[in-house]
């Protein structure tokens, strides 16, 4: 099977031209979905997935949350240790409950609908084509890269930076209730940490500078949450809200840090232990 083949039995391709880059329908989708991105810093293409496909889709991430690690944990805004010293009146004083919970790379199946899509070249070069980049790459960590966010019932994914520049997702399988993805698009910039307004989202008093998307299963979400403030709210109801996260990275070799992996998964593996302090960053802000 060819590569388009592949893609189109996985994406609405007649919706959505991936297999055909260049080609007219492609050039408009990736100029919408730029411009969208230049403005709110997201984009949502709904309907995404293949409707015949959204069964498995479920079924398959269903399969696998029971191996999420879970560790519930006092955090804040930057993902920094909560203990570290900062000024009075700084918004990383602020700490929440983290309870969402991460399946691992390696416990999703190489067939599944997620992993099919992920690793899907034409799929790749969409993906850079609409964040203005030359090309991205799988992450070299055998933990991350792929991975599936449970977040259950009474839980949520508190308000937070992300520490790469932008994010690909696809909701798998929606709550009874809530789980609402609520962001602050561009809050911050790589050369101003905008601590005031951070500080009002964070006290419930910046109302005027929060968005609010409710996801479908099958919708993908491209997203720039370096800059901007996000988070999933409290899940109500008996089903937890699932959404795989395929993350790339602008160069090759990406590995997570010891400290993160080991928060997210509750395990390291030798490439996280051989690759500690060779990471790379973007920019100088707090995260």
């Amino acid at each position: 099977m060819g590569a388009a083949e592949a893609l189109a039995g996985v994406v609405d391709t007649e919706r959505y031209p991936l297999a055909a880059p260049g080609g007219a329908g492609w050039d408009v989708l990736v100029s919408q979905t730029r411009a969208e991105l230049a403005k709110t810093g997201c984009c949502v293409l709904p309907d995404f997935i293949r409707p015949a496909l959204l069964d498995a889709l479920r079924a398959e991430c269903e399969a696998i949350a029971p191996h999420a690690h879970y560790d519930v944990e006092t955090v804040n805004a930057y993902n920094i240790d909560v203990s570290t010293p900062l000024p009075e009146g700084h918004p990383g004083l602020i700490t929440v409950e983290r309870g969402n919970a991460f399946v691992a790379r390696d416990r999703i199946p190489a067939d599944s609908v997620v992993d099919r899509l992920y690793a899907s070249g034409l799929f790749q070069r969409f993906v850079a084509a609409c964040f203005g980049l030359p090309r991205v790459h799988e992450l070299a960590d055998p933990l991350s890269g792929l991975v599936l966010n449970v977040v259950n019932p009474g839980m949520e994914h508190p308000w937070h930076f992300d520490t790469n520049e932008f994010t690909v997702s696809l909701l798998t399988r929606e709550p009874e209730d809530g789980g609402v993805f609520e962001y602050c698009p561009n809050i911050r910039s790589a050369e101003a940490e905008n601590f005031g307004d951070v500080r009002r989202v964070l006290t419930g008093r910046g109302g005027d500078l929060v968005r609010r998307l409710t996801l479908r299963p099958g919708d993908l979400q491209l997203f720039k949450g370096r800059y901007s403030l996000h988070r999933v709210a409290a899940v109500r109801g008996d089903t937890a809200r699932h959404t795989a996260i395929l993350a790339y990275s602008e160069r090759p070799g990406v590995i997570g840090s010891v400290a993160r992996t080991r928060q997210l998964f509750g395990r390291v593996l030798p490439e996280h232990l051989a690759a500690e302090g060779r990471a790379v960053r973007v920019d100088r802000l707090l995260d």
